[in-house]
């Protein structure tokens, strides 16, 4: 598995862990959609930085997050943050219409700190209602897999 991971990161183009840790992801937790944001402390938003469904939802993609419980929980304390079911979708993400259109009915957002401080999220949502364990642990693990791909951002 590792192995597999090292050979993709090695592709040529943009974010080549991004896009290994997608991969592999299809193959372990067998999400439908993977995002990655870059997180902008000042201004207090995130912008997509790769999208594995990018016609339907694009990179470029800009949210504030100012003043929201996802926000301080993700970003500000760098602690994952887990989804279920509709109304989770509803209450924490603007464009709920969207992820929900997609038949997207849980997600896990996973904090990637440098230094301790978040600067991005990678993020991983399926169709079922309820997140499975099984599929939870090693999504964390992709994340750290992916993390240096954020390195760049800060230089």
């Amino acid at each position: 598995m590792i192995e597999a991971f090292e050979a993709a990161a090695r592709e040529e183009g943009p974010l080549p862990r991004i896009r290994a840790a997608d991969r592999l992801g299809r193959e372990l937790v067998g999400h439908q959609l993977l995002t990655a944001m870059v997180f902008d402390r000042e201004t207090m938003s995130v912008q997509r930085i790769f999208s594995s469904r990018p016609n339907e939802y694009p990179v470029g993609g800009r949210k504030p997050k100012r003043d929201t419980e996802w926000g301080r929980q993700v970003l500000l304390e760098g602690r994952r943050f887990e989804g279920e079911g509709d109304a989770a979708i509803r209450e924490h993400f603007a464009d709920h219409a969207v992820i929900l259109g997609l038949g997207l009915r849980s997600i896990v957002n996973l904090p990637i700190l440098i230094g301790g401080n978040c600067v991005g999220t990678l993020n991983l949502l399926w169709s079922d209602e309820e997140l499975d364990p099984e599929r939870t642990a090693p999504a964390r693990l992709l994340a750290l897999l992916a993390a240096p791909d954020w390195l760049p951002q800060q230089i």
